[in-house]
C-alpha cells in the first residue's frame, strides 16, 4: 500500500474513532460502561436544545422608565447621607416625581453647591437660589440609563440562571426592552420565573412605633384585604411614611395572612452594597439568609444600628417585610441575617437573587411556554423518522443510478454523518429541531458532491480515458464546483450564524459544520477508497 493512500486511510479512521467517542456518552451504552470510563474519556455527548428536552420559553419586558424612578431614589438617598456627613444644617430634601427639592440655612449654600458638583456629576440643578436647590438628572444620564438598564437585567437573569444550574440555556436580548429566555430541561416552571423575574430590591428601613395610627393596626389581616387596608389609612400617612406588609402562611392550613408594618422612608440602606448572601441555620436547626455588606455598607450599617439602639429595623425585599428585629446593640462587621420562617428551599432561593444582584427596574412576562418533553421526544422522533426515510431514498437512488460508485457515495454519506454528529458533541453544540433539519440538508450536500464526481468520471469513461485516469480526471474537473457551492454556502451559514436568533444560528451551526466534513468526505474519503482498489489490482472497468 502507497504511503499516500495509507496515511489518508489512518486520517480517516482516527477521525471517525474520535468521532464515535464524544458521541458514546449520548448513546444507551454509555450507562453500561465502567467508572473510570468518563475519567478517561470525554463525558459530555450532545445536548439537546428546549424543543427536543423540554423546558421553558420566557419572553420578558424590562420596564426602563422604572429604572430611572431607582436610580433617582438611590441618589436622593446617597445625597442625604453625604449632607449628613458634611453636617450640613436643617437640610430637607424630598423627591417629587424625577426632581430632588433640597432647601437648606443660606450660609451653607457654597458648600452645598462644592458637594453636588464634585460627588453627583450626574445631577443638574433645574433652579438656584440661596438655600434652594431642585435638581434632576442630567438628560445623558437619563438616556444611559434607559440604554443599559435590559442589558443590565440580561447579565442579572444571566447570573441568576448560572447559578440556578440550568444547562445551556439562552439568554438574548430581544428588540429594545425585551428579553429572550429559554431555559432546556426546566421541570419547576413557577419557582424558575419567580428566580428570575424577582425584582430582588433589599431595602433596610426604620419602624414609626410612635405614630398614633399603629392603634388601629390590627395584628393580621386576610391577605385579600390588603387594598382595602392601604386605601383606608392612605389619608393619615405622613409624606415619610408608608405601610408595608410581612406575608405569613400557616403550614397546616396552607392560609395566607399579612400583618402590617408603618415603616419610615426613605430606606437607611440598600442592598446594592451586599456582597454575599448564604444559607445558614441558628441553634434550632431553622435556616436563615447571613448577608455580608461591602466596606462602605459596614461603615453605613453600622452607623445606622449605632444611632437606632432599642429601635426595629424592617427588612424589605420587594417592598415585603421579612423580618424586623430590634436593634440591641451597635452592629459591626458588616453581617446581618434574614430571618423569614423559610424552608431550605425559599432560603436557598433568596440567597441566590440576592447574590446575583438586584434587576435595575422590574420585568413583565409578555411569553410563557413550556414545552414538556413528551412534546420533545415526539420532535426526536419525527426528526429521525425523517432523517431515515430521506438516507434510504437516497441510498436506493444512488445505488440504483450509479451501481458500486453510488454505494461508495453512500459511504461517504454515513461518514459525513459520523463526523457531523461527533463534531456537534465535541464543541459541546445543543441540538435543536432546527439543526437536524441542517444534518438532514448536510446529507443531501453531501450526496450531491458525490454526483458531480461520478458524472466527471463517466464523461471521462466515454471519452476513452483509462479507468485511473478517468477517476483523476473526475476528482480534479469536479473540485473546482464542489469547492465554489460549498464556500458559497459555508459563508451564507456564517451569516445566518452571526446574525440569526436561537433556531437560526442552531440551523446555521449544523449546517456549516456539515458543509466542511461534507469537503473532507468527498474529497478525500472517497477518493482513497479508489486509490486503494487501484493500487491493489489496476481496474479495467468501473461499476459507475
Amino acid at each position: 500500500m502507497k504511503k499516500g493512500i495509507k496515511g489518508r486511510l489512518l486520517t480517516i479512521l482516527a477521525a471517525v474513532f474520535i468521532a464515535l467517542l464524544f458521541v458514546l456518552p449520548s448513546t444507551p451504552i454509555y450507562s453500561s460502561l465502567p467508572a473510570w470510563w468518563g475519567k478517561v474519556f470525554p463525558d459530555q455527548g450532545v445536548k439537546l436544545g428546549l424543543d427536543l428536552r423540554g423546558g421553558m420559553h420566557l419572553v420578558m419586558e424590562v420596564e426602563v422608565e422604572k429604572a430611572v424612578d431607582i436610580v433617582v431614589e438611590r441618589t436622593r438617598a446617597s445625597l442625604s447621607a453625604a449632607l449628613e456627613e458634611e453636617k450640613i444644617a436643617d437640610f430637607v430634601l424630598t423627591r417629587e416625581a424625577r426632581e430632588l427639592h433640597l432647601s437648606f440655612s443660606a450660609e451653607s449654600d457654597e458648600k452645598v453647591s462644592e458637594l453636588v458638583e464634585d460627588n453627583f456629576p450626574m445631577l443638574v440643578a433645574e433652579s438656584s437660589v440661596p438655600g434652594r436647590r431642585v435638581l434632576s438628572l442630567r438628560t445623558a444620564e437619563v438616556e444611559r440609563i434607559l440604554e443599559n438598564a435590559t442589558l443590565q437585567a440580561l447579565e442579572t437573569i444571566r447570573n441568576r440562571v448560572d447559578e440556578f444550574g440550568v444547562s445551556e440555556p439562552l439568554i438574548q436580548k430581544q428588540g429594545a426592552n425585551q428579553l429572550l429566555i429559554q431555559l432546556p430541561g426546566i421541570s419547576d416552571a413557577d419557582r424558575a420565573i419567580d428566580l428570575i423575574g424577582k425584582t430582588a430590591l433589599l431595602e433596610f428601613k426604620l419602624l414609626n412605633e410612635s405614630s398614633t395610627i399603629l392603634t388601629d393596626f390590627p395584628d393580621q389581616i386576610p391577605a385579600e384585604e390588603e387594598a382595602e387596608f392601604l386605601a383606608r389609612f392612605q389619608d393619615r400617612l405622613e409624606k415619610n411614611e408608608a405601610i408595608l406588609f410581612e406575608r405569613i402562611e400557616n403550614k397546616d392550613s396552607g392560609e395566607v395572612t399579612k400583618r402590617p408594618f408603618l415603616v419610615r422612608e426613605p430606606a437607611v440602606l440598600t442592598g446594592d452594597l451586599l456582597t454575599d448572601a448564604r444559607v445558614a441555620f441558628d441553634e434550632f436547626n431553622v435556616p436563615y439568609v447571613s448577608i455580608t455588606f461591602d466596606a462602605a455598607g459596614a461603615r453605613l450599617f453600622e452607623k445606622v444600628s449605632e444611632a437606632n439602639i432599642q429601635k426595629r429595623l424592617a427588612i424589605v425585599l420587594d417592598n415585603t417585610v421579612y423580618s424586623a428585629p430590634r436593634i440591641q446593640e451597635k452592629i459591626s462587621g458588616g453581617r446581618a441575617q434574614i430571618n423569614g420562617d423559610f424552608t431550605n428551599q425559599e432560603a436557598s432561593d433568596l440567597s441566590l437573587i440576592l447574590r446575583a444582584g438586584a434587576l435595575p427596574a422590574p420585568v413583565t412576562i409578555l411569553q410563557n411556554v413550556t414545552v414538556g418533553p413528551s412534546l420533545g421526544s415526539d420532535s426526536i422522533q419525527k426528526g429521525i423518522q425523517a432523517a431515515l426515510l430521506g438516507t434510504l431514498l437516497v441510498i436506493a437512488f444512488m445505488v440504483f443510478y450509479y451501481r458500486l460508485s453510488g454505494l461508495l457515495a453512500v459511504f461517504a454519506m454515513l461518514l459525513n454523518v459520523i463526523l457531523l454528529i461527533g463534531g456537534l458533541a465535541t464543541l459541546n453544540a445543543t441540538l435543536t429541531l432546527p439543526g437536524i433539519a441542517g444534518i438532514i440538508l448536510s446529507i443531501g450536500m453531501a450526496v450531491d458532491a458525490n454526483v458531480l464526481i461520478l458524472e466527471r468520471i463517466r464523461d471521462e469513461l466515454r471519452a476513452g480515458r483509462p479507468v485511473r485516469l478517468a477517476i483523476d480526471a473526475g476528482y480534479d474537473k469536479a473540485f473546482s464546483s464542489i469547492f465554489d457551492s460549498n464556500v458559497t454556502t459555508l459563508i451564507t451559514a456564517f451569516s445566518l450564524f452571526m446574525f440569526g436568533t436561537g433556531p437560526i444560528r442552531g440551523f446555521a451551526a449544523t449546517l456549516g459544520l456539515g458543509v466542511s466534513i461534507n469537503l473532507f468526505t468527498a474529497l478525500i474519503g472517497t477518493k482513497v477508497v479508489y486509490d486503494y482498489l487501484n493500487g491493489r489490482k489496476r481496474m479495467e472497468r468501473l461499476s459507475v
